[in-house]
């Protein structure tokens, strides 16, 4: 007789698991206390101190529920995107807005399209809801748009999934390419192009919020998590039109945000000079991640992110030793999770004593393999 469960079945089929093996996670297994935490593509150069300040009197406040309508923030969005309130939705990090959309969309048996090796955590999501994945494959370590707009149409797909910057290689489109994938989707297919390495990016990787913004079959989201070092507060964003975005109101938690989170988003927002700070301080930290590569003779591949994807140029067998023996060093890193993208190993960009930790022990554990 087969045991009873109280879940439905779809969620009685899931593994329960955590997708990502967290540092924390690293240093209860190992007992090591870790030296370099730059594998998680946070953001070690920290919040603005007027943002420290701006969560310490926020804190103060923090018996209350913030507002449910989060007013405040999207207004402040709305004016520093050129567009309108009502063109944005406020959830708890890109990671909770995905969860939303894909429930908006996904019926069990939905085919759902993202890039093989793409962002886990969207896939997460549609194995949650009970959608069939679709993937293309990368095209020189690109998210390949032609490939994706392929199998939607092979397999009518309402929605699929692009990010530009990408994770985890760090590369990118530029701006008129995706603005072309966008304005060659099928009008039942529901896009949603995450922009979470946006501001690290070059220029003309992204498309004026404009020109999208009339699509309401384009979802396009954002963090505070990476360039503005919040992702411990978790502040993501959604842009799209007002039809579209008010969908989200129909299923989000509506008491999900917190005080001290909005207010530090606020505040991240007002202080665009320490921003442009951090963004050189990251595009510094790439170039010596590039650096201590070549000198180990490994490929830095380029990027536009804040973390640098290197090409160990074997398999994923060596890649992972790599990524292990570093976590035995103390530093954490990652790596991306399958064929041929797992030749590599991603390194997030930090401060200068993460750098020194990872390029000392870098060697240390080539010379073991």
């Amino acid at each position: 007789m087969p045991a009873f469960s109280r879940f439905t079945p779809l969620v009685a089929s899931l593994p329960s698991t955590v997708p990502f093996v967290g540092p924390e996670a690293i240093e209860r297994q190992t007992g090591i206390a870790l030296k370099a935490r730059i594998g998680a593509n946070e953001n070690g150069f920290g919040p603005a101190p007027s943002v420290i300040e701006t969560i310490g009197r926020a804190a103060l406040e923090t018996w209350k529920y913030a507002d449910p309508e989060n007013f405040e923030l999207k207004q402040a969005l709305a004016a520093h995107l050129g567009c309108k309130a009502e063109n944005v939705a406020v959830g708890e990090g890109v990671d909770s807005l995905l969860g939303l959309i894909v429930r908006m969309v996904v019926d069990p048996g939905t085919p759902v399209v993202n890039s093989f090796g793409g962002y886990p955590t969207f896939n997460y999501h549609v194995a949650g809801f009970g959608g069939r994945l679709v993937t293309a494959p990368y095209e020189d370590d690109r998210e390949n748009p032609a490939a994706l707009l392929d199998a939607i149409r092979r397999e009518n797909a309402p929605l699929v999934y692009f990010a530009n910057p990408d994770n985890p290689m760090g590369s990118w489109r530029s701006a008129a390419e995706v603005e072309a994938f966008a304005r060659a989707l099928p009008e039942t297919t529901l896009l949603v192009l995450d922009e979470a390495y946006i501001e690290t990016a070059p220029e003309g990787t992204a498309p004026a919020i404009a020109s999208l913004i009339d699509l309401p079959n384009v979802i396009r989201t954002r963090t505070f998590s990476k360039a503005y070092g919040l992702a411990g507060a978790r502040i993501g964003y959604a842009i799209g039109a007002p039809e579209t975005i008010k969908a989200f109101d129909k299923i989000r938690n509506h008491f999900g945000m917190t005080r001290i989170s909005i207010a530090a988003a606020l505040a991240a927002l007002e202080d665009q000079a320490y921003l442009a700070t951090v963004i050189d301080n990251i595009r510094a930290s790439r170039e010596r991640i590039g650096t201590i590569a070549r000198a180990n003779g490994f490929q830095p591949l380029p990027s536009a992110t804040n973390f640098v994807t290197i090409d160990c140029g074997r398999d994923g067998d060596y890649a992972r030793a790599i990524v292990n023996g570093l976590g035995a060093r103390g530093v954490f890193i990652r790596m991306p999770g399958v064929a041929p993208l797992n030749r590599c190993i991603r390194v997030s960009a930090g401060p200068d004593a993460d750098m020194a930790a990872f390029e000392e022990a870098l060697p240390e554990v080539l010379k073991t393999l």
